[in-house]
C-alpha cells in the first residue's frame, strides 16, 4: 500500500526546505536583526504551505472518478480512443499532493525526461518531464495519471510502483513548485467538469461511469 493511514501535515520532501529556512530565520534573529528574520520566517511558512499534506475524505459513489490533484481544469478533451483527458494546472498556491482517481492496482509506472515549458501550455503534455501511472481497476479498466513538470517544477516525486494496490483518493506522489496533472479516462466514462473548474484532489468528482 502506497498511502499510510497517518501522515504529518507537511510532506517529507519539504522537511529539508522548512528546516533550512527556519535555521536562517533563527540565525538572522541572532546576527542580523528582525528584518531578515521576518523575511526568512515568511519563506519558511510559504514552503511549509506549499508542501502541506491535508487529509481528504473521498466520496463513496459507485462509478465516480476523483480528481488526481488540486487546481484548475485547463481542458477536457475527447480522445480518438473513445476516452477523455482531463488536464489540471496546479499553481504554486495549490496543494501539490497527487492522488489516485480510482481504486485499483498500479500496472505500470513510467518516468520520462523532458523540457520545462509552462505547464498550462497544451504542448507540455508531449515534451515536458513527466511520470505516468497506469492504474487498472478490478474490472480491467485503465486510468492513466500523468505528473507533468512545469517552469518551476524541477522534481517529480512518485510514491508508487508497479503492483501497488491503491484506494480511491490514496496519495501517489507530488510535483514540486507548480505543475500539471493529466488524467486519461477509458471509454465508458463521461467527464462532469469543464475548463475553468476548481477541483480538490481525492474529493472532487471529475467523471462518472455512463452505466452501472
Amino acid at each position: 500500500m502506497a498511502d499510510p493511514s497517518r501522515r504529518p501535515p507537511v510532506a517529507r520532501e519539504g522537511w529539508g526546505f522548512v528546516a533550512a529556512f527556519l535555521l536562517l530565520a533563527l540565525a538572522s534573529a541572532y546576527w542580523e536583526g528582525w528584518a531578515w528574520t521576518g523575511i526568512f520566517g515568511a519563506l519558511t511558512l510559504m514552503i511549509a504551505g506549499f508542501f502541506r499534506d491535508p487529509e481528504r475524505t473521498p466520496p463513496q459513489e459507485p462509478g465516480a472518478v476523483l480528481a488526481p490533484a488540486d487546481g484548475r481544469v485547463v481542458s477536457v478533451e475527447t480522445l480518438d480512443s473513445g476516452g477523455s483527458a482531463i488536464r489540471i494546472f496546479l499553481s504554486p498556491l495549490d496543494v501539490h499532493i497527487n492522488r489516485s482517481p480510482v481504486a485499483g492496482q498500479v500496472a505500470r509506472a513510467e518516468y520520462r525526461e523532458g523540457r520545462f515549458l509552462a505547464a498550462y501550455r497544451p504542448e507540455a503534455s508531449g515534451v515536458n518531464e513527466q511520470n505516468a501511472l497506469d492504474i487498472q481497476t478490478v474490472s480491467g479498466e485503465n486510468f492513466r495519471v500523468v505528473q507533468i513538470a512545469g517552469v518551476l517544477a524541477r522534481r517529480i516525486v512518485c510514491w508508487c510502483k508497479a503492483g501497488d494496490e491503491l484506494r480511491a483518493g490514496d496519495r501517489i506522489g507530488l510535483i514540486q513548485f507548480g505543475s500539471r496533472t493529466d488524467l486519461y479516462l477509458p471509454p465508458g466514462y463521461a467527464p462532469c467538469v469543464q475548463a475553468g473548474a476548481k477541483v480538490r484532489g481525492g474529493e472532487s468528482i471529475v467523471a462518472r461511469a455512463l452505466s452501472r
